[in-house]
């Protein structure tokens, strides 16, 4: 079992997953990257021990949440706790849309994916979580699901349509603040992030790299605030 702290990060062999995990490793943190792609998540993690990280992988697919289970199964065997969850994995659908033309099969996919996923591995976990001092729970949210940025005209945000994915991320927000309540008292603490808008190969454009948008788990990870939603220059409203 390790001494040091462990983390999983989902869909930590890419992106803004990656970043996060090689500043996690970085800061003395054994990663546990969680990617359904085995050949992916292995380049990944032959990449952040190139650079000396504590590193590993286990596999999850959130389309197929029987690999939930056995990927705590695997985290408990190799570590015996785990002191961060970060809930990163997530998807776009370029059938999503505004309400009245979004595909439904497309808003129900993003939504078991980025919400009922998420909440999946958070349930998997959580008695491994539980066992740590200190834990953390991170959800990686996103400024599209901030209900009071869709309804202010003056945000950058209130155009952006997009019913599946901006409603996953907000029920995503909704799984910190009721996950902060009921786990008060455990030293758990649980909070939402917005990385900002960042080039990843989700978005395939935005303003900011994923380095900097891995810059939000900061706050998240190390600060003594629970049930907040944090961005890289602050926090963002629900």
């Amino acid at each position: 079992m390790t001494e040091q702290r462990v983390a999983l990060v989902t869909e930590g062999n890419k992106g803004i997953g990656l970043e996060i995990a090689r500043q996690l490793a970085q800061a003395g943190v054994h990663v546990v990257i969680g990617a359904r792609d085995d050949e992916r998540a292995r380049v990944a993690v032959e990449e952040l021990t190139q650079q000396g990280p504590s590193v590993d992988s286990v596999r999850i697919d959130l389309d197929d949440l029987s690999t939930v289970a056995p990927a705590a199964d695997e985290i408990r065997s190799r570590h015996g706790r785990l002191d961060i969850l970060v809930n990163n994995a997530g998807i776009f659908d370029f059938a999503d849309a505004a309400p009245s033309e979004a595909s439904i099969d497309a808003v129900r996919h993003v939504m078991e994916i980025n919400f009922i996923g998420a909440l999946a591995v958070t349930q998997a976990v959580l008695p491994l979580l539980r066992e740590a001092p200190g834990a953390r729970i991170v959800n990686v949210s996103s400024s599209l699901g901030s209900l009071a940025l869709n309804g202010d005209p003056e945000s950058n945000y209130y155009a952006q349509r997009y019913i599946g994915y901006n409603a996953s991320k907000a029920a995503l927000n909704m799984l910190t603040i009721q996950l902060n309540e009921e786990l008060k008292g455990t030293g758990i603490v649980v909070n939402s992030v917005s990385p900002g808008f960042v080039k990843t190969d989700l978005t395939g454009y935005g303003d900011m790299t994923p380095e900097e948008g891995a810059a939000a788990r900061a706050t998240a990870l190390e600060g003594a605030a629970s049930g907040g939603f944090f961005e890289p220059d602050g926090t963002t409203p629900w």
